[in-house]
C-alpha cells in the first residue's frame, strides 16, 4: 500500500523513520502493511513536507479505521494522523516518538538543535554519509548496538536512495515541528514504546506522550536504544501484539 493507494485498507499500518523505509519493519515480529512514506521508494512525494501534509497523505486511502504504528519520524506523522483523523486510527502505537524533536527553551526533551543543523549542513556535502552516519545515532547506548547499526545500514538502501530533496525536507520537518498541541486530541487506546538509551528521543519525551494523551500507557524497555523492535524484538513483539489484539 501507498498513502495514494485505493480499494484495499489493511488492518495494521506501520510507518518508518527518516531515511529509511517500509521494509525497516520485517524482523518486527508483527505483521501489517508497511508502506513506504511520500518522497521515499515510489510513494509520490508532498508539499509542502510537514507532518500534518504526510499525515493527510497517508489517511487519504483508509476508508476503515486501523491500528497505526509509527517510529520516530513516522511516529510523528501516526500521531498527527491520530489527532486530524480520529476515525480513521482504532489503536495508535509510538514507538521511539518526540512531539518536538529538537530542544528549544520550552522543550528541554530533544535532540540539541546545533546537531541537527549539522546534519543539515553534511548533507548537502554527502548525502549518502550523512545517512549512515545519523542512522548510527540511533542504536547508541543500548543493547546490541552495533548489530542493530550493522542491520539498519543493510536495510536503507534497499528500495534505492531517497532523493536528497526529501531528505533534507526531512530534516526541515524535525527542525520544526511541534505536536505537542495535538497529543490531547488523541481519542484511541495508545502505546507509547520506548528505551531508557534512546538518545535521539530523551526518555522523558516518552513519560510525557504517555501522560498527554488521554488513554495512554508507556512500554519502557531499560536496555534499549531507539530502535527496540530491531534491538529486542521478541519484547517488542511481545508489547505492542498484546495491545493491538487486546
Amino acid at each position: 500500500m501507498t498513502p495514494h493507494a485505493s480499494a484495499f485498507t489493511p488492518r495494521r499500518i506501520f510507518l518508518h523513520g527518516w531515511g529509511l523505509h517500509g521494509g525497516i519493519w520485517a524482523e518486527c515480529g508483527l505483521a501489517g502493511a508497511c508502506p513506504d512514506l511520500p518522497g521515499y521508494g515510489d510513494t509520490p512525494s508532498v508539499s509542502p513536507y510537514t507532518a500534518a501534509i504526510l499525515a493527510d497523505a497517508v489517511a487519504a486511502p483508509l476508508s476503515q479505521p486501523v491500528q497505526l504504528v509509527g517510529w520516530s519520524l513516522g511516529g510523528m506523522v501516526a500521531l498527527a494522523l491520530a489527532a486530524r483523523h480520529p476515525d480513521k486510527v482504532s489503536r495508535l502505537v509510538l514507538v521511539g516518538t518526540n512531539p518536538t524533536f529538537v530542544s528549544r527553551p520550552d522543550w528541554l526533551h530533544g535532540l540539541a538543535p546545533e546537531v541537527l543543523a549539522g546534519f543539515a549542513a553534511s548533507l548537502k556535502q554527502d548525502y549518502r554519509a550523512t545517512l549512515l552516519r545519523f542512522l548510527s545515532l540511533q542504536a547508541r547506548g543500548g543493547d546490541a548496538a552495533r548489530e542493530v547499526i550493522a542491520r539498519l545500514r543493510e536495510t536503507v538502501f534497499q528500495r534505492g536512495e531517497p532523493a536528497s530533496e526529501v531528505l533534507a525536507a526531512g530534516l526541515d520537518l524535525l527542525r520544526d515541528v511541534d505536536l505537542r498541541a495535538v497529543a490531547a486530541r488523541v481519542r484511541c487506546p495508545t502505546l507509547v514504546v520506548h528505551g531508557a538509551y534512546d538518545t535521539l528521543c530523551p526518555v522523558e519525551a516518552a513519560h510525557w506522550l504517555a501522560e498527554q494523551i488521554p488513554d495512554a500507557r508507556l512500554a519502557l524497555h531499560e536496555r534499549a536504544a531507539h530502535a527496540p523492535f530491531l534491538s529486542h524484538p521478541v519484547w517488542f513483539a511481545e508489547q505492542v501484539g498484546g495491545f493491538l489484539d487486546g
